[in-house]
């Protein structure tokens, strides 16, 4: 086989792989649509085993089958020479076959044993078949023996042998008794491979008289056996000598056998060696049986090497070794070893491995073109090696015509330059002793065009990182060379990770989701050219993510094994749950749900490993996980006491079961039935893996006892109680513990105990001797025995002074043991003096430290417990009346005297007194001590406003500290500009003196923000700052802003408002955001439809967002995308509806669109619609005439003003004119829409707010943020309801000619522009 390799460049370099023709082995395919038209030689398909033994009771079928095109016809030799079927009545050929069916009733099967060959041909070839050897199966019968009993003496050998009669095939070999029931085989007794039956030494239980060897023939189903042979054993050391000498002489008995203990010998095979010959591939039996009293035991090795483990096997209690499929490496030297207590013996056995002729490689069909060359092998191997003879068309190669093109070298058959018509079938037959091979293959000489037989439009479905494989099978001669495509691209798949097979697969190694597409695959040959298409879908593999996990589950529980899984969406997934490898059982307490099993009231039954299988139609994955069911223990049994003594006993117990859980500890309770029957105590814990407590008793108590088991689930059920066991009275081990001695009035002692329990009273009748005396004095100890109670009181005592006193238990056996004294106090009272030479040194304005004589002991009366300082502020030292405060309270533990009093505010005064404390209360106050406290510095301004913000100015008021702490000085006042990066400028800094509220800053740039620091000073020093911020307006500009509070809403602005003065709302805090990524957020409305919001932003997201919703309305928020860089923004919201509330806000969010950051909301109104000037009035016909009435009315007017004025007269205009200093003209009235009064000195002036200025010119402004910039155009200014608030005014000129008070009449464009 060789491969042709091809580079191609198309649109780059691109890779061309075509496939050589492979001209040794193309197979001819078996699509009937393909073989319809396609002329081929004869193969065989079918035919009988060489070896054919018959059943002489059924009729003869020798099979024969073959194919072909055209059809072969089918002829038969027997034993060499031509077999005519149509001459033998019993003998029929099938139709379209070559099969024989031999009637063989009423004849003899021997009739027709020989060797059968069959041969089938047709135009292009002749094929024959193996050589079949008929033979009929035997079953002979046994030959009539007459059979002695066999007697041996006990310990001897003995074989009893079966030589069934020769069969075809040959029998199966068993031995039975009378009752057909197989005879029990051993190490001692055993069946032969020959079906003899050893015995290795014989025992008195071998007497029997029903040895029978069984034959069975396999064919004819028939089972033969032989007469039954008797065995008698004898003990010749139980009989006399004379019996033994007549059985030794009438049965010639003990022959060369010994009967004795002895070292092992065999019985088969003799000898210490011998040789065996196995065939390759056949079945290797290797047999010892040896004999010896004790009867031995057989082992084996090999000498030369290991026995094959995976192909050996022991039978016949190890006394045969099988090999199976044997190998040329069995061959050596195998050693069998029987050995007793007495010794051993060995046995080697050379083992000579031949072969029958087998096949290396056996010759393939060819279909070669014209004028192509192919090569037929033959190799065989053998041992010995075989012999081939090469045959054509069933004639061998030297009785054949000569054919120039043709050449025989040994095993290899070369064609060259092969022609038309020049199709044959070549047998190779390989012998030698042991067998032979015959094989048929086929020349076809064919011209075919490519055909692919792959169908079309396949789809292939494979899991992302497996292998995948488009199938692309063709035939054509000569054979098609195989390309593929991807995705109609001009490249060729011939590369990494692509691979084409000789057979025209396409493999891709590692599938991956890019390599899914449409593939073509193109078989071509000089004939033509066939292409197909196939599709390729590599799915997402299926995947466990949380596989489930080993649960440890209390019974009557739930257990819940979660398996969720992904996989593919394209594919159809199946999950199953599987119990033990086995389906769950049956019940509904076990609930599968999409991703998790839930097992519900768990029982112990329920144990178990559970696995989740999920399933598609390409691949599935799995996971298990175990289930171990708990509970508590059951309770121990068979609780016994032993080991009985006056205060001991041991208890044992059978622990219960653990259930899965081990035991940690025991617990060991007691009843006293005597005391406190019904009431179960702890007594002791033993580790679990104890089952014995030595327990400690107390006298005069009738005790039973229980155990409880403790495991990971909790505590068992108590056990069953112990039987009673009793102990005898005595006097107590113990006194009362907590002895206390303490006084509750000022004049006794009260003495207090614990009392003893029933247990600890060890005997009837306890009571409590009770002991005191005053601690340091020189007296007797006072003594008191009370019974049932726990405490005494001692009257008459002295206030506060320490006694002894020790409680003893004495019962009617005797006292408890000594007790030891405690000492306690008798009862206080209340301190008698106040301490004394209190001063206070002040260390600053808040601090100051207190200091006092301490109370003696004696008049202190009782235990000490500390001081006590109460102060208070009577008032600042800048007011003259008190205002005195609540006061305060500094408590200091112990024997203390002196303290600091913290948190005091300065240039103040404060009073304080001391009072010392003891466990009954407080002593009488000290003298009230007054103290004054130094100046500090003052707290922070009470407030900065910033107002009247201008393009280069604005003012800043304040208030004073509402704390002063000392005498205010002034403040001082820092500011410093801010870009729009947050970086600072430089810092101006400005001092004020304290009675100053305001100041107005000038000089400063247009459009800046500043960030402002404000402090006030004492002689102290400079207090806390407070900082605002501002930006100055951008110019003259005005842009109509609604104030926005982000909590109240919207707030009207009031009008009128400058331009100039306006500031910017809401004021600015922050020049670096802490917590939220936005800073500086506020709005402004644009026009009707519109509105303006801007903010800082510094956060490292980009997917910002301005979202929008009607207040009180319940849709979605409108969201609209902004560019998400960092810094300050500002974004243009437009549609939005006239006369509409809004509440705005700035979010960002995350890819998966979730909110990170979100500004407060605020509410924006916009201004209601104004009413359209739109329409074209020029040509309404009411309208003209309106207009006309109007002009002429004006002109009357403007007539009799210009009289008037002649004759020197005024309007009343004129003179409220006159009566004003400023000669501003005031805007129109809101309420009855006229105008204000206006000078008449400036009526040849256009009105401020006209739309067309004298010199018939039209001024820009010089904002660049105007309302024109967002579309409103207009030139006057509007409220929000629409109503006109423009402003309007003359610009007064003085006269040239002097004295003259007239001046021309007011134009009459200017009065229509004035009614607009």
């Amino acid at each position: 086989m060789d491969r042709k390799w091809k580079w191609v460049l198309s649109s780059g370099a691109l890779l061309v792989i075509f496939l050589g023709r492979m001209t040794t082995a193309l197979e001819v395919p078996l699509d009937p649509k393909v073989l319809e038209g396609l002329p081929q030689p004869p193969t065989i398909t079918h035919q009988s085993p060489k070896d054919f033994i018959i059943d002489p009771r059924e009729n003869i079928l020798i099979y024969c089958e073959a194919k072909g095109k055209p059809h072969p016809s089918f002829s038969w030799t027997r034993n060499g020479t031509h077999f005519d079927v149509e001459k033998d009545s019993k003998v029929l050929m099938k139709p379209s076959s070559g099969t024989l069916v031999i009637d063989i009733s009423g004849e003899k099967a021997e009739a027709y044993e020989g060797i059968y060959q069959c041969t089938a041909r047709n135009e292009h070839g002749t094929a024959v078949s193996n050589n079949i050897i008929i033979r009929q199966s035997r079953s002979p019968l046994w030959s009539k023996e007459r059979k002695e009993a066999i007697m041996v003496q006990v310990g001897v050998s003995l074989v009893l042998q079966c030589r069934p009669p020769a069969g075809l095939p040959p029998p199966i070999i068993f031995w039975m008794d009378n009752n057909f029931q197989r005879l029990p085989q051993n190490t001692r007794v055993s069946q032969a491979l020959n079906g003899d039956l050893y015995f290795s030494n014989v025992l008195l239980d071998d007497t029997r008289n029903d040895y029978i060897c069984y034959a069975r023939f396999p064919h004819t189903q028939t089972i033969q056996q032989k007469q039954p042979i008797t065995v008698k054993v004898l003990d010749m050391d139980a009989i006399n000598e004379t019996v033994a000498a007549m059985y030794n002489y009438t049965n010639n008995l003990f022959v060369d056998s010994p009967s004795g203990e002895r070292r092992p010998s065999f019985m088969a095979p003799l000898g210490r060696s011998s040789t065996q010959m196995a065939l390759r591939g056949g079945v290797l039996e290797l047999e010892c049986i040896a004999e010896g009293l004790p009867t031995p035991e057989v082992s084996w090795y090999k000498e030369s090497g290991d026995l094959p483990s995976s192909r050996m096997s022991f039978h016949n209690f190890q006394k045969t070794l099988k090999i199976a499929d044997v190998m040329e490496a069995d061959a050596g030297d195998y050693r069998c070893t029987a050995k007793n207590s007495l010794g051993s013996a060995h046995h080697t056995i050379k083992v000579n491995v031949k072969a029958a002729p087998f096949w290396i490689s056996a010759p393939r069909n060819l279909i070669l073109a014209p004028k192509e060359t192919g090569i037929l092998t033959c190799r065989v191997s053998g041992d010995p090696k075989p012999q081939i003879v090469w045959s054509v068309n069933g004639v061998p190669v030297e009785d054949s015509p000569k054919d120039m093109s043709r050449k025989v070298e040994d095993d290899t058959v070369i064609l060259s330059d092969v022609q038309t018509g020049s199709s044959a079938v070549y047998q190779c037959n390989a012998s030698n002793e042991f067998g032979y091979l015959l094989a048929n293959a086929f020349v076809n000489v064919l011209a075919e065009a490519p055909r692919v037989l792959t169908p079309p439009n396949n789809v292939y479905q494979v899991i992302t990182n497996n292998p995948a494989f488009l199938d692309c099978a063709s035939f054509g001669s000569p054979i098609p060379t195989i390309t593929w495509f991807k995705d109609s691209q001009t490249s060729i798949l011939n590369k990494d990770p692509y691979v084409i097979h000789n057979n025209g697969t396409l493999e891709i190694n590692v599938a991956q989701s890019l390599n899914s597409g449409k593939y073509t695959c193109i078989a071509s040959n000089n004939l033509g050219t066939k292409e197909n298409h196939v599709y390729l879908e590599v799915k997402e593999p299926t995947r466990i993510l949380a596989q489930p996990e080993y649960m440890v589950v209390q019974r009557n529980r739930k257990a819940v094994f979660e398996c969720k899984v992904k996989h593919d969406p394209t594919l159809i997934p199946t999950m199953n749950w599987l119990k033990d490898n086995g389906e769950l059982p049956d019940d509904e307490r076990f609930l599968v749900d999409t991703d998790s099993l839930t097992i519900n009231d768990v029982t112990e039954e329920d144990e178990g490993t559970y696995t989740c299988v999920m399933n598609t139609t390409l691949d599935q994955d799995s996971a298990s996980a175990m289930l171990t069911v708990v509970e508590e223990p059951d309770p121990p049994t068979d609780l016994e006491l032993t080991d009985q003594r006056e205060r001991s006993v041991q208890l044992t117990w059978i622990p219960g079961d653990e259930h899965n859980s081990p035991t940690q500890k025991f617990l060991v309770q007691y009843e006293d039935l005597l005391h406190q029957a019904g009431v179960w105590h702890n007594l002791t814990e033993e580790e679990g893996t104890k089952t014995t407590a030595h327990l400690d008793l107390s006298p005069y108590a009738y005790y039973s006892f229980r155990v409880l088991a403790l495991n990971h689930v909790g505590y068992s059920q108590p056990s069953q109680p112990s039987r009673q066991y009793r102990t005898n009275p005595a006097a107590p081990d113990v006194n009362p513990t907590d002895v206390q001695g303490v006084g509750t009035e000022h004049n006794n002692l009260v003495i207090s105990w614990k009392e003893l329990t029933g247990l600890q009273s060890n005997g009837p009748g306890l009571q409590y001797k009770v002991n005191w005396r005053q601690k340091d004095v020189e007296e007797d100890w006072s003594s008191e025995t009370v019974a049932n109670a726990s405490k005494y009181v001692v009257s008459g005592t002295p206030t506060f002074v320490p006694y002894e006193v020790k409680v003893q238990a004495v019962n009617e056996y005797g006292n408890g043991p000594a007790p030891e004294a405690v000492v306690g106090y008798s009862g206080e009272d209340v301190p008698m003096s106040a301490p004394e030479s209190v001063q206070v040194l002040v260390q600053n304005g808040t601090l100051a430290e207190v200091h006092w004589e301490p109370v003696l002991t004696s008049m202190v009366r009782g235990r000490l417990q500390g001081y006590k300082v109460s102060y208070w502020r009577e008032r600042s030292l800048h007011q003259a009346e008190a205002q005195q405060e609540e006061q305060q309270v500094l408590a200091f533990s112990g024997n203390r005297t002196d303290g600091r009093l913290p948190g005091l505010k300065p240039y103040s005064l404060y009073t304080l007194n001391i009072r010392v404390v003891n466990g009954k209360g407080e002593g009488p106050p000290s003298p009230n001590h007054n103290f004054e406290t130094p100046e500090g510095v003052p707290g922070p301004p009470s407030f900065l406003r910033i107002k009247n913000t201008n393009m280069d100015s604005l003012t800043l008021e304040w208030g004073p500290p509402q704390d002063n702490n000392g005498r205010l000085t002034g403040y001082t006042l820092k500011y410093q500009p801010v870009n729009n990066s947050n970086e600072l400028g430089p810092v101006e800094e400005m001092t004020f003196p304290a009675n100053e509220t305001t100041i107005t800053l000038a000089d400063l740039k247009y459009s800046t923000r500043y960030k402002f620091y404000f402090n006030a000073k004492t002689i102290k020093g400079s207090g806390p700052t407070i900082t605002e911020e501002a930006i100055t307006i951008m110019d003259e500009a005005f842009i109509q802003q609604p104030i926005v509070d982000v909590v109240k809403g919207y707030t009207e602005p009031h009008l009128p408002i400058s331009p100039i003065t306006q500031s910017l709302r809401p004021q600015f805090h922050k020049v670096h955001p802490i917590g939220s990524a936005f800073t500086n957020v506020n709005s402004s409305v644009v026009g009707e439809e519109g509105a303006v919001i801007s903010w800082e932003y510094f956060g490292p997201d980009k997917n910002v967002y301005v979202e929008y919703i009607v207040e009180n309305s319940k849709e979605d928020w409108t969201k609209e995308f902004v560019n998400g860089s960092s810094g300050s923004q500002t974004y243009l919201i437009k549609g939005l509806k006239p006369g509409t509330s809004y509440r705005v806000r700035v979010v960002v969010k995350d890819h998966s669109e979730a909110t990170i950051h979100s500004t407060e909301e605020l509410v924006i109104t916009l201004p209601e619609a104004m009413k359209s000037n739109q329409v074209d009035l020029a040509t309404q016909g009411w309208f003209i005439g309106l207009m006309c009435a109007i002009a002429l009315l004006i002109l009357v007017l403007l007539i009799i003003c210009f009289i008037k004025r002649n004759k020197g007269g005024k309007y009343p205009v004129k003179e409220k004119e006159d009566a004003h200093q400023d000669p501003e003209i005031q805007p129109m009235k809101d309420d009855d829409g006229t105008f204000g009064e206006y000078s008449d000195t400036e009526d040849h002036k256009p009105l401020k707010g006209s739309r067309t200025p004298s010199n018939g010119t039209v001024k820009r402004d010089d904002s660049d943020d105007s309302l024109v910039d967002y579309g409103e155009g207009g030139d006057g200014q509007f409220n929000e309801d629409g109503s006109f608030i423009g402003q309007y005014s003359g610009k007064k000129e003085k006269d040239t000619h002097e004295g003259n008070e007239s001046s021309e009449a007011p134009s009459p464009v200017n009065a229509m522009n004035s009614f607009v």
